[in-house]
């Protein structure tokens, strides 16, 4: 019997490792000699304690992958039976086995150890029998420990194949990722650009529909002026006609127009107000998807041989995702369909402005036609008024003088009859003188008596004609300061709705239209 070194299989051995050997005992074949195993009868004792042996601890080291020592193995080897492995036979005559009587003797201490040689040695059945449990469990191991690895480089290959394929999905769908992000992201900004572009168009109807709210202060400041000038007409032509009429309506106009423009601008600061959320919300959108696309392209483009990557423990089961494809899609669908509602509803404030805007000002221009109008026709009647009342004042003032002249004429006629009066008088003073039966009646009397009370009658009644001629002139003379009175009221009047009125409105004080946006 002798020990044969087998050195283990390289591919076996890990790396770092000292290099083991494997122990074969038994007996050296020798050249064309060949080995027989036992028959199976004598080895079915042994198979079956073989089959019942505990599995090595798999944390244990094998004896064959131990180091190159040789006392490792002879000690581990080593065998201290604590009882005897063969049994005495007990003697028929006295039922006590002849060993036990041999125990109870007291033997040299020379044959005490050799009987002790003689305990700790194993038949050679046990020998073959543990031999070939060990080649079985060799054969076991070695059988397993290559399945083991055929297992194991096909785990390798197929894990390989598996992450490959998985790192290419998840790539795939990190590019479908970016370019879903891309595209919402084009949608968001085209929509954010036509979003700007309406708010700017609705900013620039509104500040136009402002100043078109301060130049109608202009007409009611010149509607409110006319009618403040026309309170100053005097006497008669102080009256309610239609041209003060449509100035208070000019007034009322311009006042509703200004109420309806404040009312249009105010819903047109509330659109937007709506406009530029929906604008934050585009941006904001915009904006994350920006970010989500970096991280994203980031991610995509993260090689296995890429620099700066690392463990990061637990990550995987930390969840703070808060929407899903769905809602994600929807989020950003939501907010473009939001803001092209707003815009639409932006345009329809825009044309809401336009429309009011002319409104008020084709109400507000007719309005102020419909005053110029009745002003002019006013000042028309006004100045016919001023003619015949003219014409009226020359004629009286041409009967004034001719009345003057007819006074003058009867003054003069009285006088010239005070004359023949004094003749008349004289010679009926003189005829009293006649003596005795002279102092006749005669004819000459009689005319004379006649003469007297003809010439009395006459200037009694020129003078009646001159009475009535005196309150004729004074009559024309009121008529005339009448007429000049009202001509001075109609010359009044004429330079307020002339000079001042019409003067103020010969140009609409507003642009009258809007240009369309």
């Amino acid at each position: 019997m002798s020990a044969q070194v087998v050195p283990n299989n390289p591919a076996m051995e890990y790396l770092g490792h000292t290099q083991t050997a494997s122990y074969m005992t038994g007996p050296r074949m020798n050249a064309g000699q060949t080995y027989h195993l036992p028959s199976i009868g004598t080895m079915h004792s042994s198979l079956k304690s073989f089959d019942t042996y505990p599995a090595p601890s798999p944390m244990r080291r094998s004896l064959t992958t131990l180091p190159w020592r040789p006392s490792t193995y002879y000690q581990t080897a080593k065998v201290n039976p604590g009882t005897a492995l063969t049994r005495s036979m007990p003697d028929p005559m006295s039922g006590r086995s002849a060993l036990n009587e041999l125990d109870a003797l007291k033997v040299p201490p020379v044959f005490a150890a050799a009987r002790n040689a003689l305990y700790t040695r194993f038949t050679p059945n046990d020998w073959a029998s543990s031999n070939q449990g060990n080649y079985l469990a060799s054969d076991r191991v070695r059988a397993g420990a290559e399945r083991l690895r055929l297992d194991t480089v096909r785990m390798c290959r197929e894990t390989d194949d598996k992450t490959k394929r998985s790192q290419t999905d998840v790539g795939k769908r990190l590019g479908e990722r970016v370019g879903d992000i891309t595209f919402w992201k084009t949608e968001l900004n085209h929509e954010t650009d036509n979003m700007i572009s309406e708010i700017n168009a609705l900013n620039e109807a509104k500040r136009i529909m402002e100043k078109a709210l301060q130049e109608t202060e202009n007409p009611l400041h010149i509607s409110q002026e006319c009618l403040y000038n026309r309170e100053k007409r005097q006497c008669i032509d102080l009256v309610h006609d239609n041209p003060e009429r449509e100035l208070i309506r000019e007034v009322d106009v311009i006042k509703r127009c200004q109420e309806r423009m404040r009312n249009t601008i105010e819903k047109a600061s509330v659109q937007l107000g709506l406009d530029r959320a929906a604008q934050h919300e585009l941006e904001t959108d915009h904006r994350d998807k920006q970010i989500a696309e970096s991280l994203d392209t980031t991610c995509h483009g993260v090689r296995n041989v890429s620099r700066g990557m690392n463990f990061h423990n637990g990550v995987h089961r930390i969840d703070n995702t808060v929407s899903v494809p769905e809602t994600w899609a929807r989020f950003s669908n939501d907010n473009v369909q939001r803001s092209q509602s707003e815009r639409a509803a932006s345009k329809q404030m825009r044309n809401e402005l336009e429309s009011v805007l002319n409104a008020c000002a084709n109400e507000m221009w007719n309005q102020w036609n419909a005053v110029n109008v009745n002003l002019n026709n006013r000042v028309q009647e006004s100045t016919d008024a001023r003619n015949r009342l003219q014409t009226h004042l020359s004629k009286v003032l041409q009967e004034i003088f001719d009345m003057e002249k007819n006074i003058e004429l009867l003054k003069k006629s009285i006088q010239d009859k005070i004359a023949p009066m004094q003749v008349a008088h004289t010679r009926l003073d003189i005829r009293t003188r006649r003596p005795n039966v002279e102092l006749c009646r005669d004819p000459v009397q009689h005319r004379l008596v006649e003469e007297v009370g003809e010439i009395t009658d006459t200037v009694e009644a020129l003078q009646a004609k001159l009475r009535d001629a005196e309150n004729a002139l004074q009559q024309l003379l009121r008529t005339k300061s009448a007429l000049e009175a009202d001509l001075a009221v109609k010359n009044n009047s004429l330079f307020i709705d002339r000079e001042k009125c019409l003067a103020m409105r010969k140009t609409f004080p507003m642009s009258p239209r809007i240009v369309s946006l």
